[in-house]
């Protein structure tokens, strides 16, 4: 929550109030969907593999595809539907060997992640008039309240302090800030392929941090992944119907 208020008054300043009430119900409903995604992904690591919850939540560019087509009226052109099946098989190679049974219900609520990533693409595309950054904002109070609700404790050490800081500051708020931003003119499709480069370079940052070298099967589905992107970027034709 700090670094999304300082993100705000910083890039807002005296206008911070009004682009947060500007935003409305829309910002509040994204907010909303978005910290359900968060919940979710907390509580499906605890419980299932973390090789079922990397898949699961790599059918977003799926259910982005979908959701776009029915709700926005963007076409898939061939190249789009192939680029998707290609980047899915790539996520299939690098996950393959981990993938598991684990817990029905941790796969079920890991497929909560996608679905609610997918429904908050569409509310930006859909009010592209709407600053929704302060969407992100919303999302930490409603994430506030989670972790007052289901935390056992409310005593950290530094070490779950600085823990959560790398995860809430580098990754949640800020990527979260360029998602928001960027969903307002990609087309649903190309968002979808673009967050699969996060399951790309996990294991390279594994690797250049820990010293842990990724299997060959990573290194072929990171390709694979890859050449969807590529692929995607030919993709000339007409989004909108």
């Amino acid at each position: 929550m700090p670094a999304l208020i300082l993100f705000l008054l910083g890039t807002y300043r005296e206008n911070t109030i009004k682009v947060i009430k500007d935003a409305g119900y829309p910002a509040l409903i994204a907010g909303l969907v978005m910290s359900f995604s968060f919940i979710a992904y907390v509580y499906s690591m605890t419980i299932t593999s973390v090789a079922n919850v990397v898949f699961i939540i790599s059918t977003q560019t799926m259910f982005l595809a979908i959701f776009g087509y029915f709700y926005l009226k963007e076409r898939v052109s061939l190249i789009s539907f192939m680029s998707i099946i290609l980047a899915m098989s790539g996520i299939l190679i690098m996950v393959g060997d981990s993938m598991s049974s684990g817990s029905l219900l941790g796969n079920i609520i890991a497929l909560a992640i996608p679905i609610n990533f997918s429904i908050l693409v569409m509310i930006i595309r859909k009010n592209k008039n709407l600053d929704m950054v302060p969407a992100i904002f919303y999302s930490g109070i409603f994430s506030i309240m989670y972790g007052l609700i289901l935390s056992d404790s409310l005593i950290y050490s530094r070490h779950d302090i600085f823990m959560g800081f790398l995860l809430g500051v580098p990754q949640l708020a800020f990527g979260f800030i360029c998602i928001t931003i960027g969903s307002r003119t990609t087309p649903s499709t190309t968002i979808g392929l673009l967050m699969l480069t996060e399951t790309l370079f996990a294991p390279i940052w594994v690797w250049l941090f820990l010293n842990e070298i990724p299997p060959i099967s990573v290194i072929i589905g990171g390709v694979v992944i890859i050449s969807a992107i590529v692929l995607k970027s030919f993709d000339k034709g007409q989004l909108k119907a």
